[in-house]
């Protein structure tokens, strides 16, 4: 495994959250937000989802104690797949509201990402059970390819909920997504113009520059202030992009995944779609 990391680093942090910490830091100096994202999805034995709903618990009071000592700011994205959710609806309900009453304890956001479509309204509907109790703390992904995504934006946007718009990453057949990417990055830009007029400071999660440009123009046209929305970006994707969209007064924040589950992350994610593998192609050599 250790030639592999050598690879991996670019656009993972480190195996271990001690050797993340100093790269957050670093981050934040830079004025970058962050979000700790430990790898992991899919686990299938009750025994190891409670391990991993335990680790993102260490994780957010060691956040919580770094902010305090160090000044750090970062929040915290989580998978459902990982504390049970495959498993049994409420053993995986029951691990989520564990975890987010040490995130309220704590101060420290929690977004739950979302993952293949097989579980795509099985996320949603947690998250709406727990969001009444947590609102300040809780937050949802919506991806723009998946047709049943304008409803959702809706729903959302009812609530008043936190979304982190993207374009979605795993392979979709035609009868529920989008496969053209013309189609995709327009129902994206439809969906982040209702986002950032009707939603709760979301989070526009591109490393396109027509959406990050049509984002900018729309924000300009409409007088949206800069602070009531982020942009998001990957660890390793574009670094002198995303200083620069911080030095122009949006707000940036940094996904950064880190640990020992990176290896299967990754093959899965190139193994799933060929524009994968060329997103992190061509990502390679853009500053």
């Amino acid at each position: 495994m250790r030639l592999p990391f050598i690879l991996a680093r670019r656009f993972v942090a480190a195996e271990t959250l001690e050797g993340t910490l100093p790269i957050v830091h670093e981050l934040n100096r830079k004025g970058l937000l962050v979000t700790l994202d430990l790898l992991g999805e899919y686990i299938d034995e009750k025994a190891l989802a409670n391990e991993a709903c335990d680790l993102y618990i260490d994780l957010l009071r060691t956040l919580s104690r770094e902010r305090a000592e160090h000044g750090l700011r970062a929040t915290i994205s989580i998978k459902l797949s990982m504390i049970g959710q495959k498993i049994d609806y409420d053993f995986g309900l029951g691990n989520l509201k564990r975890l987010l009453a040490v995130a309220r304890q704590t101060d420290i956001f929690v977004r739950l990402d979302m993952e293949g479509s097989d579980v795509t309204e099985s996320t949603l509907s947690m998250f709406e059970e727990v969001y009444p109790d947590y609102p300040d703390h809780v937050g949802i992904v919506l991806q723009a390819y998946l047709k049943r995504t304008a409803q959702d934006v809706e729903r959302m946007c009812a609530l008043k909920a936190r979304v982190r718009l993207c374009k979605g990453a795993y392979k979709e057949p035609a009868s529920i997504a989008y496969q053209n990417m013309d189609d995709i990055r327009a129902r994206f830009i439809e969906y982040m113009q209702h986002l950032l007029l009707h939603g709760r400071y979301p989070a526009i999660a591109t490393h396109d520059d027509r959406l990050i440009d049509a984002t900018k123009r729309f924000v300009a046209e409409k007088s949206i202030d800069r602070d009531a929305f982020e942009f998001q970006m990957l660890y390793g994707i574009r670094p002198e992009t995303q200083v620069q969209i911080v030095q122009e007064g949006y707000r940036m924040r940094i996904y950064v995944p880190y640990g020992r589950m990176w290896l299967p992350y990754f093959t899965r994610r190139l193994r799933e779609r060929k524009e994968n593998i060329w997103f992190v192609l061509t990502n390679l050599f853009r500053k």
